[in-house]
């Protein structure tokens, strides 16, 4: 913490290679979620319809209370810890307030409308598929934006430290 509160992380070495790893992590991630994601559905709500609800067509079942509820406990888990992570990073940019608290709830919301959307398409209403999918691409793009914002901090080599202010001694007259 002290790193970052002084500035020093943008000069950290080991910092910078923690987040720039964790940064290749999460791109993978990233990509298989919609490779996963379009290996089940579409960006169409025929699709997620489908999907949730079953199709004779397609002969597929409809998803089950039992496993939307095994995708959904791993899901809040899994997907709170990543977001944890991504957006605590984001702290420490040296962007103003306002963007940091819009870069840190977005993605939550993000995650939040993915998870329900499905239960709310296979268990209140097929209107919701627009949720899901709107959930999904805002998901997507949330996390990609971390990951950017993440990687232009470690490679931008700020002196600011996580208030955006300058992190160069202050000498006894105030001035740097």
């Amino acid at each position: 913490m002290r790193f970052v509160i002084t500035g020093e992380w943008s000069r950290n070495r080991l910092l910078q290679t923690i987040v720039v790893l964790y940064a290749l992590y999460v791109i993978g991630l990233w990509v298989t979620n919609a490779l996963l994601y379009f290996s089940k559905m579409s960006l169409t709500a025929s699709s997620v319809i489908d999907y949730y609800l079953g199709s004779e067509e397609r002969f597929l079942s409809p998803r089950s209370y039992q496993g939307l509820l095994e995708v959904s406990h791993f899901h809040l888990f899994a997907m709170g810890m990543l977001l944890l992570v991504l957006t605590h990073l984001i702290l420490f940019v040296p962007l103003r307030n306002t963007t940091k608290a819009w870069l840190i709830v977005v993605p939550f919301l993000a995650a939040i409308l993915d998870e329900s959307g499905g239960w709310l398409v296979r268990f209140v209403s097929p209107h919701f598929a627009y949720l899901k999918i709107a959930g999904f691409l805002l998901l997507e793009a949330s996390l990609a934006v971390l990951v950017i914002v993440s990687l232009w901090s470690v490679f931008a080599g700020s002196q600011q430290n996580y208030n955006g202010q300058s992190s160069r001694p202050v000498d006894e007259a105030g001035e740097s």
